[in-house]
């Protein structure tokens, strides 16, 4: 078939084709080296580039502030669930939780067997059909983080804009859905997470913004690979990554920078949306 075909898939998702036909030039062979992408080594000259690119690409893209790592991990957003409450989530202290959708009922899931949690608004009575109202929210006496899912593909609901959190309570973020699709203030959340294959990549990568407080917040015991701290003081590089996620993330993240930033991406989407809900409307 010589002809792309449209793909409504949730995930994985349709990705930018010049960002696919870079991607097939570079598998070969990438800037002159002789070999592709997913041959080189993830301690090479190269790579070293491609990743520090990528990340470079992210904050620019995102306005990513100063004092926020970026990471680029492995396991999916369902990782992110447990990883969350590991480094986060200290004895005696409670996590509250935001339950608008099945993905949130699995972070909350994790986070349950990690330690002690509070549902402060839980969307299933309604069948999440919607977002709650700032007054439908009852957070805890002392959350040591709030966790959201910014969008719910499943049920076609999605944040307008961040809830209000206690003062000084770090906002967790699941965007997997919606990263990156619009303009984010990011210095708003404590920690944002994404799947890369619904806005930013292929499956298998995975995007983790933090800010730098809560980097050095995991107890000790807690296995390296499940740590931040280890992320981030390796420079995403502990284990050998996943170094073609890697890649395709920086060359969306440059699409996204051609095609005018995160403004222009959230007018595109707004006019595909609208496209696809007239002739949803048209159809009686």
């Amino acid at each position: 078939m010589s002809q792309r075909i449209h793909n409504f898939g949730a995930g994985p998702g349709v990705l930018p084709e010049p960002v696919l036909h870079q991607a097939q030039q570079d598998l070969w062979d990438i800037g002159g080296s002789g070999i592709g992408i997913m041959e080189h080594s993830h301690r090479g000259k190269l790579f070293d580039r491609v990743i520090h690119e990528a990340e470079a690409l992210c904050r620019e893209v995102g306005g990513v502030p100063d004092n926020y790592k970026v990471l680029f991990l492995q396991g999916g957003a369902s990782l992110q669930f447990a990883m969350v409450p590991m480094n986060l989530l200290a004895p005696g202290r409670t996590a509250d939780y935001l339950v608008t959708g099945v993905w949130s009922q699995k972070a909350l899931k994790e986070a349950k067997l990690v330690g002690q949690t509070h549902v402060a608004f839980d969307g299933a009575e309604n069948k999440f059909t919607r977002i709650p109202e700032a007054g439908q929210i009852r957070y805890s006496a002392d959350p040591v983080y709030v966790h959201m899912t910014t969008n719910t593909t499943i049920y076609g609901t999605q944040w307008a804009a961040e809830p209000e959190v206690p003062a000084g309570v770090p906002l967790v973020a699941d965007t997997s859905s919606d990263m990156y699709s619009r303009p984010i203030d990011i210095s708003r959340y404590g920690l944002i997470y994404a799947g890369a294959q619904k806005n930013l990549g292929p499956s298998g990568a995975v995007l983790v913004i933090l800010r730098e407080d809560l980097v050095e917040l995991a107890p000790g015991t807690l296995p390296a690979m499940l740590q931040y701290r280890t992320h981030v003081g390796e420079g995403s590089l502990y284990n050998t990554p996943n170094t073609w996620g890697i890649y395709f993330t920086g060359q969306v993240f440059k699409w996204i920078k051609d095609q005018g930033g995160l403004a222009a991406m959230a007018a595109r989407n707004e006019a595909k949306a609208r496209l696809l809900y007239e002739v949803i409307d048209a159809s009686g």
